[in-house]
């Protein structure tokens, strides 16, 4: 489409417009002033407005979602349940977010959920489970809500000035920026939540612990926490591994973690093992694909079959045993390798007046009753003002009890209404409140006994502003009306623990137990790096090995599957691995291409295999300039889980062959000039080194290499024994040349 040309009227326009000065402009900033002018208000949003939990155990979206539902009046116990959808609807005037955003955070809130110790809202219908990424919860439109009755102590007093509120997004109604919950959620429901370059996880622990254990510190600011706080409790269960050293870690620096492992029970008629709790931070299909993949992989064989049989009853993953396992050391191998035991990270990030800040378990809980103390001051000091408004206004009835009918007479002899206030004031001598408060007293009640009842409660009105005014003085009585709330909390919604404790003294853990599974193997390795693994019987069933056009099997073993393999190649590099990291395969098919398994570099190519289990022994390197190195297998060895090791022999010069000998030998040696040395590998010191050079063992004419390396006594060669018996020297001592052998250097 063709571009519109400006008409003269346009141009004119244009021309006549005012000069924006720097508009067109290029200008040049530093990256990290733009990044903090940009980037900067976003991270704190994400910090302080969303992502992590404040001291009354609520992220934004949480509390929004609870006051709305309060606001709607579903905190009353004969109020229907709610649809979700409408709760949803009404949290959106708080909620800038998608609906979608804001039932997912109230399906995590909910008993059906499961993903609480103690769950806020009181669900029907179908909201999935904490336990499952495959039971999806129903749409809002479906299920119902209302509020749990523990609700109660998150706004008890709300009304009464105890926190502060702002205006919502669009300034057209008020909410509360925490919630004066009497006791301390924070540490009660797990939260979770990722900001920017930082994070906050906090572990659920046992209500009635949590209250204890405030009331003591409360009491007593060194209180050992240990002693009343026994550990995080999970709402799925489980038993934690009890460590105290860590326990004590977490409580005093809020970070750390706690292992939990699987529940399970042995079902002897059906060999079965019935896993009934989970850790909190795994799901079942978790588990059982993880099971599934080390079944498959051959490291677990005990297992026939796997199943989910969760259902209305709640969790059950159901493990058919094959016949003689033991189930108890299976699961020992089962908590070692899959999630049926996981570890619990624990971050104690929270923010306290805007602040995020790690804090251990006596820091959360003593910040958590600094707040709770100013909640009670000011529900104290809302009610005295309330009851002194009323005590003025009584007082003003005490004044009208002396003559009534005084009063009466002001009223009906005023000839205007807005005359009423200012004659009864003049009259009795009271303010315009209390002179407002006695017109506006109906007709039937200016009787004595109505005013004498009244009056009545002056007394007991000046009693309690007194003892109002005795507790905003003295802090003691405010940590007491603290403490009797939370006795009260305990009484009310306690319940027993549903994490146990397993002791170390009771477990048969052993970190370090290898579970691969050991078996005899044949192991296989072609010329052109082609390697297999093939049990004895498979191997006794199979045919012909199949190769690659003109490939050919260079080295056969007889091993184990625990073995492990060291890997030579033509770089001075060692490949390590384990028979265990190759699967088992038949003599038909092609195997594993070592390079390409192993990662080789770039144009790098296998040379031999060495298997060893214990490291015993030694390899000889032998070098086309007539050296031979002697390393111990030892060298080899790491304790760290290395895969590969550089300058594994000395590149100095081109490599002729590479032996394994796990005692001395004699070993054959020819040189391209055809001399040839027979010696015994005692007469060779070793060097720790890798890359030694090692020592000359034959003196090789101009341009000759050493050609060929063979053990003595596996050659064919005429005449070999006569050179044995007169030849072969002891240790220590030179050969003598005979014939076509040179002398020995050493």
């Amino acid at each position: 489409m063709a571009r519109k040309k400006e008409t003269p009227k346009k141009k004119e326009e244009l021309k006549n417009k005012p000069y924006i000065e720097g508009s067109g402009s290029v200008v040049s900033e530093k990256i990290a002033d733009t990044l903090k002018k940009n980037y900067m208000p976003y991270a704190m949003s994400v910090i302080i407005s969303r992502a992590l939990p404040e001291i009354d155990g609520f992220k934004p979206s949480h509390r929004k979602l609870l006051y709305m539902m309060y606001k709607r009046g579903l905190l009353n116990p004969d109020k229907e349940r709610s649809k979700s959808a409408n709760v949803v609807g009404e949290t959106m005037k708080l909620n800038p977010h998608g609906d979608q955003a804001i039932y997912e955070t109230l399906v995590r809130l909910t008993r059906g959920n499961e993903a609480l110790l103690h769950p806020y809202v009181d669900s029907k219908g179908n909201f999935g489970k904490q336990y499952s990424s495959k039971m999806h919860y129903a749409a809002a439109r479906y299920t119902e809500v209302k509020l749990e009755k523990i609700c109660n102590e998150l706004f008890r007093d709300i009304d009464k000035e105890t926190v502060d509120f702002v205006p919502n997004y669009d300034n057209t109604m008020q909410e509360p920026t925490l919630l004066p919950a009497s006791f301390p959620t924070v540490l009660v429901n797990s939260n979770t939540g990722i900001a920017v370059s930082m994070a906050s996880n906090v572990c659920p622990f046992n209500l009635e612990e949590i209250c204890e254990t405030t009331i003591a510190l409360m009491k007593d600011p060194s209180h050992d926490i240990l002693s009343t706080l026994k550990g995080p409790d999970f709402p799925g269960g489980g038993f934690m591994l009890y460590d105290e050293t860590e326990l004590r870690k977490i409580y005093e620096t809020g970070r750390g973690s706690v292992k939990v492992r699987s529940k399970y029970s042995y079902d002897k008629a059906s060999n079965c093992i019935e896993v009934t709790e989970i850790p909190y931070t795994t799901t079942i299909e978790a588990i059982i694909d993880k099971i599934i993949e080390l079944v498959k992989a051959g490291k677990i064989r005990e297992v026939s079959y796997i199943r989910d049989e969760t259902d209305i009853d709640g969790l059950k993953i159901a493990i058919d045993l094959k016949r003689g396992t033991d189930p108890d050391k299976l699961m020992q191998k089962l908590y070692r390798l899959t999630p049926l035991q996981d570890s619990y990270p624990c971050n104690f990030n929270i923010l306290i007046a805007g602040t995020p800040r790690v804090m251990g378990v006596r820091q959360i809980l003593t910040e958590w009753t600094a707040f709770r103390e100013e909640c009670i001051s000011r529900r104290t000091f809302h009610d005295l003002n309330k009851k002194k408004e009323k005590l003025h206004l009584l007082e003003a009835l005490s004044k009208i009890l002396l003559d009534i009918d005084k009063a009466i007479k002001i009223i009906r002899e005023t000839e205007n209404e807005s005359d009423v206030v200012p004659n009864l004031m003049i009259g009795f001598g009271i303010d315009e409140i209390q002179a407002e408060y006695v017109a506006e007293i109906k007709l039937r009640n200016i009787n004595k006994q109505y005013i004498l009842r009244r009056v009545e409660e002056v007394d007991e009105l000046k009693k309690d502003i007194a003892e109002m005014e005795e507790i905003l003085k003295d802090k003691k009585k405010i940590r007491r009306i603290i403490i009797n709330e939370l006795k009260d909390v305990i009484k009310n919604y306690s319940k027993p623990r549903k994490t146990l404790f397993y002791y170390q003294s009771e477990t048969d853990e052993d970190e370090n137990v290898d579970d691969t599974p050991d078996y005899p193997v044949n192991l296989f390795v072609s010329e052109s790096g082609y390697f297999k693994k093939i049990t004895p019987q498979s191997l006794r069933m199979s045919g012909e090995q199949k190769l690659k056009d003109g490939d050919t099997i260079k080295q056969i073993f007889e091993a184990t599957n625990k073995t492990d393999l060291i890997f030579f190649t033509d770089k001075a590099q060692v490949y390590k691995s384990k028979a265990s990291a190759f699967d088992d395969t038949k003599a038909s098919v092609m195997g594993d291409y070592i390079p390409a398994k192993l990662s080789f570099d770039e144009g790098e190519s296998l040379v031999t295999l060495i298997p060893t289990t214990d490291y015993s022994g030694y390899v000889l390197f032998f070098y086309e300039n007539g050296k031979i190195a002697k390393v111990p297998m030892k060298s080899y060895e790491t304790k760290t889980n290395r895969k590969k090791l550089s300058k594994a022999y000395s590149d100095k010069s081109p490599l002729t062959a590479i032996l394994y000998i796990s005692d001395e030998r004699d070993i054959l040696v020819r040189a391209s000039s055809g001399h040839t040395v027979l010696f015994n590998t005692g007469m060779v010191l070793p060097k720790t080194t890798r890359d030694s050079q090692g020592v000359q063992l034959i003196t090789l004419k101009k341009k000759a290499v050493l050609a060929t390396v063979s053990f003595a006594d596996d050659t064919e060669t005429d005449g070999l024994e006569k050179y044995r018996a007169k030849t072969l020297p002891s240790a220590g001592k030179p050969a003598k040349e005979l014939g076509d052998i040179n002398q020995l250097m050493l």
